[in-house]
């Protein structure tokens, strides 16, 4: 069997992503530059976007989807006038406008894209129609006929109006919101056309603005030698949202065989804020994190072992 290249590194390096490249750019320069056997990421930003980008590494790669389902947090500008085929400046203009909603206008309208709403993702996106990418039909000429689908936004405000064009505004979401979306509908609500000028994720999940790294400042370097993985977050940073329950060492032993415990046995130890109904907590036996479990029909049992 063939030996994987690279060397056998966990964690997570959180790169503060410059406009440009995508996100697989990203992960690949990355790798390379730690020289490691196991690299991806913990959601896609547009090349356009900066920001959030989390990369995992090795046995943090188990835990990207916990972190690709909590809230994210972006900033937006919003240029209004104008409709463009990605509905973001680094398309092609469809149609103009010449109507610029007031800040009133803007505030009456956000209430309806707040909460469980219905999305149509963009034309140039990675959700698949009859197996095809639909940005890949997009480049083709053959745009696809994307269907609403749910979305959950928890919090959308207008932080600044620039000028008569622009406007700033902050979004709180769930998984899988497009801000490109959210820009093009609230600019036809407002009677007008609009696009994303410039996106800014600060937060994905545990991962936030603080904590990412300027990725010209991890390949910039006259060093030879891979990357120190002292840069690297614990795996277990990435489920830092899940609520915790602490485990005796007979108990996390049980879960690491497989075996599921009665929340019987653990009254008074189940955290408040787990959903008892399907709810994942952290299972921790003493600082050491033994993985993902799922509350399920009064069991505790093992979905994800670290």
């Amino acid at each position: 069997m063939r030996r994987r290249r690279g060397r056998p590194l966990d964690g997570w390096l959180i790169i503060d992503k410059p406009t440009g490249p995508t996100s697989t750019d990203v992960v690949n320069k990355v790798r390379r530059r730690f020289d490691a056997q196991k690299a991806g990421h913990g959601g896609t930003l547009d090349p356009l976007a900066t920001g959030v980008l989390p990369i995992a590494f090795g046995a943090a790669t188990k835990t990207v989807p916990y972190v690709m389902d909590g809230t994210k947090l972006y900033r937006f500008t919003l240029r209004f006038g104008e409709a463009r085929d990605t509905d973001d400046a680094e398309g092609a203009v469809t149609a103009t406008s010449e109507v610029r909603p007031s800040d009133a206008e803007i505030e009456r309208e956000l209430a309806a894209f707040r909460g469980a709403i219905m999305q149509v993702p963009p034309a140039y996106s990675a959700v698949k129609v009859a197996g095809e990418r639909a940005y890949d039909m997009a480049r083709e000429g053959r745009p696809a006929v994307l269907e609403p689908r749910p979305a959950r936004v928890d919090r959308f405000e207008l932080i600044e109006r620039q000028d008569a064009d622009t406007a700033l505004f902050e979004v709180q979401s769930g998984k899988g919101v497009y801000m490109r979306s959210l820009a093009r509908d609230l600019a036809l609500a407002c009677g007008t056309l609009g696009h994303i000028a410039a996106l800014r994720r600060l937060r994905v999940g545990p991962f936030t603005e603080a904590m990412a790294i300027p990725l010209d400042k991890v390949l910039a370097t006259d060093d030879t030698a891979p990357a120190s993985p002292d840069l690297l977050l614990p795996v277990a940073t990435a489920l830092a949202d899940i609520p915790a329950l602490a485990l005796t060492e007979a108990e996390a032993s049980d879960l690491s065989h497989g075996q599921a415990i009665s929340l019987v046995h653990l009254m008074g130890r189940i955290p408040g804020t787990a959903d008892p109904d399907g709810g994942l907590a952290r299972a921790m036996a003493g600082s050491r994190v033994i993985g993902l479990c799922r509350l399920e029909n009064g069991w505790l049992k093992p979905e994800r072992l670290l």
